[in-house]
């Protein structure tokens, strides 16, 4: 028996050229057919692509939608994002965080994510308030989304000993994934192996910020691709940002992406971020600092695409639309050909899900009736025309509805 039924669902690679109708029972993806014989109250997909819900693997609920209490970018070469951050953090409670984190996850809703992995501070003065905030939006969007949690220390952690109490609190008190930001700690490998030693004891993924900037001459991503290596937690590490890479020869690039993948361990672009953040330093012939995503997952390497800041200085603008981060990747790197679009949009869905250990995600029977409806007619048509979402359906009701827009002609 047969509880919804998605009528003229568009999913790639199923039976009769994907046009299949998608049946949920009690919470769960039932059958996957063309014209499913059932009474059930139906959703008309159209035709439209059907996926599972969009995943976000990196984003910052917890200091989104600060750009209007933050001073004025001082000058393009000194912009100088995290102190403008800093300044305001004595001002986060937990109510203001839980009000701006929720507008942020309302938003990332709205444009079909149903899978998300934040990423929250617990640096003095703020501590544990990011955490409480969040657990509160977890426990009340369920319906919905979701949500995991990562605690992290921004600010540094191997000179920081409040941050590692508040560190090891976070963890005490829910966060079921640990983060890290070594570029902003003044010894790396200790921050790097404090985090691995952290993740051992509590059995938990790690999720770290790793070698953003433009110099390749001091990676990061090479120790933790050994302590992944050495302590077996191989596809239970990710790494966002990674952009000093692409100051390096393409063969270079490709080796590190193969060692990345033989350890175990994701890389997750944060276009928007990275893109307005980085290049700083020169008036012309701006690098674009940004990996070249396609080109790690062709080599092997597990990779997601992300949104990180929302309306920061890091990045002052955003909506939470995954598939615009997906389009505004392939347009940094470049892309065009239908099966690399289509890639990018496997690390807004597919391969995202993969990041985070998902074992119930995507379209197949077992899995959770968890549905996005997109307005294109396959993964790369959605990429490149940065299609809406038009309908969410999560845990086996719909949550999100989107009406196309329409051009009212002249009688």
């Amino acid at each position: 028996m047969l509880d919804y039924v998605i009528r003229n669902a568009r999913v790639p690679g199923a039976a009769n050229g994907g046009a299949v109708d998608i049946g949920f029972s009690k919470g769960k993806i039932a059958a996957i057919e063309p014209k499913l014989q059932a009474d059930s109250p139906s959703f008309d997909a159209q035709g439209c692509l059907c996926c599972g819900g969009l995943v976000e693997t990196h984003i910052h609920l917890d200091k989104s939608r600060i750009v209007d209490r933050c001073t004025p970018e001082p000058s393009r070469s000194e912009p100088n994002h995290m102190k403008r951050v800093q300044a305001v953090k004595p001002t986060f409670t937990v109510e203001d965080i839980y009000n701006r984190a929720k507008a942020s996850l309302e938003g990332c809703i709205k444009h079909g994510t149903t899978r998300m992995r934040t990423h929250a501070e617990i640096d003095l003065p703020v501590g544990t308030k990011c955490i409480e905030a969040l657990t509160q939006l977890q426990k009340e969007y369920a319906w919905a989304i979701d949500l995991e949690i990562c605690a992290f220390a921004q600010e540094g952690l191997s000179n920081a000993p409040e941050a590692d109490k508040a560190l090891v609190k976070a963890l005490e008190s829910g966060a079921r994934v640990i983060g890290g930001a070594p570029n902003y700690d003044v010894d790396h490998p200790a921050q790097i192996n404090r985090v691995f030693e952290l993740a051992r004891h509590y059995d938990i993924d790690i999720d770290m910020h790793i070698d953003s900037g433009h110099d390749p001459a001091s990676l990061d991503l090479h120790l933790v691709a050994e302590l992944t290596t050495r302590y077996k937690l191989g596809g239970r590490v990710a790494m966002g940002h990674v952009t000093k890479v692409t100051g390096l020869p393409t063969v270079k690039q490709k080796e590190i992406a193969r060692k990345l993948a033989d350890a175990g361990v994701a890389v997750t672009a944060l276009p928007a971020t990275d893109l307005f953040v980085l290049a700083r330093h020169v008036d012309y012939n701006v690098p674009r600092c940004v990996t070249d995503l396609n080109m790690f997952a062709e080599c092997g390497c597990n990779c997601s695409i992300s949104s990180n800041n929302i309306l920061n200085p890091f990045t002052p603008f955003g909506d939470g639309s995954l598939i615009r981060m997906a389009n505004l990747h392939a347009n940094i790197v470049q892309v065009a050909q239908s099966e690399r679009l289509a890639e990018l949009f496997n690390m807004i869905s597919e391969r995202s899900a993969r990041l985070l250990n998902l074992k119930d995600y995507g379209i197949k029977v077992g899995s959770e009736a968890e549905v996005a409806v997109i307005d294109a007619q396959s993964p790369a048509d959605a990429v490149a025309t940065n299609a809406p979402v038009l309908a969410v359906f999560k845990r086996g009701r719909q949550t999100v509805a989107r009406p196309r827009a329409e051009l009212l002609r002249p009688a």
